[in-house]
This record gives structure tokens, C-alpha cells and sequence, in this order.
């Protein structure tokens, strides 16, 4: 398929759009070529574990030096990497009216959380844009997404949630949203409304199927707890993966802060692999 993209840009006749179909098609690439680097070392550091093989023995069989093995796992993305997918990755943040303003808004903690998750990805290799999704939550996720907004804001992150065998998002009895073991009927509400005073949220993460393709959604019960959720990857996605791999998967966090700073944060529900 992208062999038939670069032919159509080598044969577009209009200059601007060859130049933007041109740029467009290099970040691909790129993307693509981190992700390789990626799976290389996987690879590399799986057959030395699987078949017993010195990273000598490696290299000599794959065709490259020892050095170029040492200088591969050094410098080569690391595995948690794909949590989040190929790239390019776009950030997804819901938008919100506000009476007296015109244009659509935002909030504070969503703006934050977006921004942490950027810098979290970009320091991953991938390339990022941010998205505003509409009032109403009527939008199309294409390619890589990590959706920083709950099943209220949207319906495509509540129809994502709804593919969830182990964990549901949804209000309980007295209108309050909280998370809830589907087995169990254990229950995770967020501090802040059992009292204002409390600085405490959980949020729903994970990687989901959405209409076939792969959806990575973080949803704090408040927005704080998205906050929560980007502050626990940024420290431990690596145990994650350890734990995940490229499977679907979701998990709880529960998260303190005071004001919009994260002090803590933490897994409350364990990730599960999705079937």
C-alpha cells in the first residue's frame, strides 16, 4: 500500500500537493522506521534468550558485527514503545461549552494531561499532533490515537469501553460515574466525590478495540484523573509492556495531587490482557 503512495506522489502533477503528500508520506516512513528498530532488538535480544545464543552468535547469523548489535540494543527505542503503536500518534482531547464563550473550550486538566502525554511520546520517537474532539463527541479516530477522554464526552470511547470483558465506565445509582470489575462488582469511585476536600481521582487506561482497530483510551473519572493516569505511565510504562505486550488490555489508576500537580499515583486494578 505505501509502495502505491509513493507512486502517487512521484506522479502527482500539482507541486503543493506533492509537497504536502511528500511530507506527509516521509513522517510515515520515519515512524515506520523507529518501529523497525523497535521489533529488530526485540528480536535480537528474544533469539539470544529463546535459542541460547551468544549476541555474537546473533550478529554472525543476522549478518551484522557485534558492535553493530551492542550499538542496536543502545540506541534502538525500547520495547514499551508499543504500547501506543506505529505512529504517528495523535492525542485526542474532548472540547466543552462554556456559557458566555463562543467558541469551544478545553479544560485546564485535559490541556495538561495532553500536553504530559505529548512530551511522554515524543521522548518515545513518535511524531504527534493533538486533536480537539467536537462538542457532542462525533468524531473518527484514524491510525495511531490515544484518546485522553471518558464515555460522557464521546460515544466512540464509551463503544470502545463497551468491548471491555473485565471493566465498565457508567454512572451508579445516585448519577456519579465510577469504574467497576464487571465479575466482581468491586467497585472504584473517585475520592473527590465521596468530599471536594479529598485530592484523590482513578482513571480507566488501555488499549481497546474499537470497530476493529486499536484505540488507546485514558478516562479519569474527573479530568484530574487523566492527569494521574499520564503522571503513572510516564514512570512505569515499561512494566506494563512487560506485562501487556502489543495485546489489548485495560487496567485502574488512582491517583493524589494537590492542585493540578500529581503526587502519587499508582495501579489499583491490575492490567488484564484481553482475549
Amino acid at each position: 500500500m505505501e509502495t502505491d503512495e509513493f507512486e502517487a506522489v512521484r506522479g502527482e502533477a500539482d507541486a503543493l500537493t506533492r509537497a504536502r503528500r511528500a511530507t506527509s508520506l516521509i513522517a510515515t516512513y520515519q515512524q515506520r522506521s523507529t518501529e523497525l528498530a523497535r521489533l529488530r532488538r526485540l528480536a535480537i535480544e528474544q533469539a539470544a534468550r529463546e535459542r541460547g545464543m551468544t549476541l555474537a552468535a546473533v550478529a554472525a547469523e543476522i549478518g551484522l558485527s557485534k558492535g553493530r548489535i551492542t550499538q542496536i540494543r543502545q540506541s534502538a527505542p525500547p520495547p514499551e514503545r508499543g504500547l501506543f503503536g506505529v505512529g504517528p500518534i495523535t492525542v485526542a482531547v474532548p472540547t466543552r461549552a462554556m456559557p458566555g464563550r463562543g467558541l469551544p473550550v478545553i479544560s485546564a486538566e485535559d490541556s495538561i494531561a495532553a500536553e504530559r502525554m505529548t512530551q511522554v511520546l515524543t521522548d518515545y520517537g513518535f511524531t504527534v499532533e493533538q486533536y480537539r474532539i467536537p462538542i457532542g463527541g462525533e468524531w473518527t479516530p484514524m491510525g495511531d490515537v490515544v484518546a485522553i477522554c471518558g464515555p460522557k464526552s464521546s460515544h466512540v470511547t464509551a463503544d470502545a469501553m463497551e468491548s471491555d470483558p473485565y471493566l465498565s465506565f457508567s454512572p451508579n445509582e445516585s448519577g456519579k460515574w465510577v469504574l467497576q470489575e464487571r465479575s466482581t462488582g468491586r467497585v472504584f469511585t473517585s475520592g473527590m466525590d465521596a468530599d471536594l476536600a479529598t485530592a484523590s481521582d482513578v482513571a480507566y487506561i488501555g488499549k481497546l478495540n474499537y470497530r476493529g482497530t486499536d484505540l488507546f483510551v485514558i478516562a479519569g473519572v474527573h479530568a484530574i484523573g487523566s492527569v494521574g493516569a499520564v503522571h503513572y505511565f510516564a514512570g512505569h510504562a515499561a512494566e506494563l509492556y512487560a506485562q501487556v505486550g502489543d495485546h489489548r488490555w485495560s487496567a485502574i489508576v488512582a491517583s493524589s495531587h494537590d492542585g493540578e500537580t500529581i503526587t502519587s499515583s499508582e495501579l489499583v486494578c491490575p492490567p488484564r490482557i484481553h482475549e
